[in-house]
């Protein structure tokens, strides 16, 4: 079974931002996204902060705030509330 985490990659290192369900070892292929690094804040998957007048710690208390639900949110049936 495939599956697909979000995750961070610094300077060789990749963090995942969720753990992987049932998957306790497994080999993997790394798909680097194409986004300008400029525009991005630390963690906040390519939402540029500053421009919302956001600071990080702002973020970091809504993250943690909506991280009850977002197992949910990120199923793939989910997908269909993006295009609204």
């Amino acid at each position: 079974m495939l599956q697909t985490v979000k995750g961070i990659y610094r300077e060789g290192t990749i963090e995942l931002l969720e753990k992987p369900k049932t998957i306790s070892q497994a080999r993997v292929i790394v798909t680097f996204l194409n986004e300008n690094k400029s525009e991005k804040t630390d963690k906040t998957d390519g939402v540029n902060l500053a421009e919302r007048n956001i600071s990080a710690k702002e973020a970091a208390t809504q993250r943690a705030a909506f991280a009850s639900f977002a197992e949910d949110w990120e199923r793939p049936e989910m997908d269909v509330y993006d295009k609204l």
